[in-house]
């Protein structure tokens, strides 16, 4: 419930020898969730640790603690009458610390390149603390407002790894804007994939675009919005003409982007126009959005156009019962590409032949992030009362990590299943770089006992 309780904890870890594992909310869906690596770890579990501990108007940003979920952070925000919202996830029971530290995706302009985080307070493994950047100075005011400090920058050490436990961490707020437009773009045709990859590339790159898109094919659209068994219950990948149906039907298209514009309404009427025309100059592309002042927002039916302006809901959890209902699951395979037609095609064909040749769905989607690289989701659904179809799933999805590999194309975040596979990619110079990570482990936790296997 504090930080010195934490404190306490690790020096017992270290005295007895028992591994750690945090957690803050175990909402870790599609990449092995509050599982530790090694058996017979002790979970550390921040539900209890679920404050709000500030929340700046004046300057923009919140500090919280790592046990406080998306849902928390909006009604803080709320309940404080503050004029800011916050860019969040699709699934608002997931904490704002734990994602961030996994380099996880959220969507309004503050979060290209994951940038909304700024300050953080650290347990070490022997139980130290410090504050990264501005914090390591005593009253800095700075800590929540500046990512550096004087010397190297530490903060990013404690992000994807097992060198510490953040325990308050700054987050940046947006100023609401005068009008959100939520924006959807469908395409008919598979072969308008490249031609609009580049056009997002360039309308990113100029601005126009400011924030992050989510490009998804017609079954990762249609798993939230509807189950497998509602349009098929054949063996294997479903046939095209079903996908076509699926398209027509729930009026997805071959291919879904959902994005958005913020800002003064002249700036938005400007930026529509212009991305409007550079995507339907492209043959079977349509673009269409709706402009809503900050009145409007808590009516909008619509889950993904909630989550694109801050409003956190759990609806489109509902991707995970694909197969399966209540007990569907997925696991992800999610490497990083460079934003650009070739890479997109190249990369889709490899994983859709894959994924078909083990018999599930492919469900694929590109959340940018940045202008210039792209993950590229692969979620693998199975129903987990089914043996057979889950091993076929964690199966491909390792085959995958391998001939992305090779191709060049490493992953942005890690299944706790082949993490340890996926960081054997990351090869340059005999593994130069777990060495460099295994000398800073060794150094600030000589007895492993902190989230070992991370």
């Amino acid at each position: 419930t504090s930080t010195e309780e934490v404190q306490e904890i690790v020096r017992l870890a270290n005295e007895h020898r028992i591994p750690l594992w945090p957690i803050g909310r175990g909402k870790n869906n599609g990449y092995g969730g509050p599982a530790p690596q090694v058996n017979g770890s002790i979970i550390v579990s921040f539900e209890n640790m679920n404050r709000v501990l500030e929340i700046n108007e004046e300057l923009g940003y919140a500090m919280v603690e790592p046990g406080v979920s998306w849902i928390d952070l909006y009604e803080a925000i709320e309940a404080g009458g503050h004029d800011l919202v916050a860019s969040i996830v699709d699934v608002g029971w997931g904490g704002v610390v734990s994602n961030t530290l996994d380099h996880g995706l959220t969507y309004m302009p503050y979060s290209i390149d994951q940038a909304s985080h700024c300050g953080m307070e650290v347990v070490l493994p022997d139980g130290d603390l410090i504050r990264t950047g501005m914090g390591a100075m005593e009253g800095n005011k700075t800590w929540p407002l500046y990512k550096r400090g004087l010397g190297p920058t530490s903060t990013e050490l404690f992000m994807q790894s097992n060198y510490g436990i953040v325990t308050k961490m700054g987050y940046w707020l947006m100023p609401k804007p005068e009008v959100y437009m939520p924006l959807w773009l469908r395409s008919w045709d598979d072969d308008a994939i490249g031609p609009i990859v580049n056009a997002l590339r360039e309308l990113m790159l100029d601005g126009t675009i400011d924030m992050r898109p989510q490009f998804s094919n017609t079954l990762i659209m249609a798993s939230m919005m509807s189950s497998r068994s509602d349009w098929w219950d054949g063996e294997g990948p479903l046939p095209e003409h079903i996908i076509d149906k699926i398209a027509k039907e729930l009026n997805l298209g071959r291919w879904m982007m959902r994005f958005a514009l913020y800002g003064d309404e002249a700036i938005v009427d400007y930026r529509y126009a212009k991305l409007k025309k550079r995507f339907e100059s492209i043959p079977g592309v349509e673009v269409s959005g709706e402009k809503h002042e900050k009145s409007e927002w808590k009516n909008l039916q619509n889950p993904h156009e909630q989550i694109q302006i801050g409003i956190p809901n759990l609806a489109l959890n509902k991707m995970a019962s694909w197969y399966g209902g209540e007990e569907g699951g997925h696991v992800d395979f999610a490497p990083v590409i460079p934003l650009t037609a070739t890479d997109t095609l190249s990369t889709l064909s490899f994983m859709k032949e894959m994924v078909h040749e083990a018999g599930l769905d492919h469900m694929v989607g590109m959340l940018p992030i940045n202008a210039r690289s792209t993950p590229f989701i692969n979620v693998l659904a199975f129903d987990t009362k089914d043996e057979e179809q889950t091993r076929r799933a964690y199966e491909v999805a390792k085959k995958m990590v391998v001939i992305a590999g090779k191709k060049g194309y490493g992953e942005y975040r890690a299944h706790l299943s082949f993490m340890d596979l996926a960081a054997d990619q990351f090869g340059f110079n005999h593994h130069s770089q777990r060495r460099f990570n295994e000398t800073i482990k060794d150094a600030l936790d000589p007895n492993g006992i902190l989230a070992p296997g991370k």
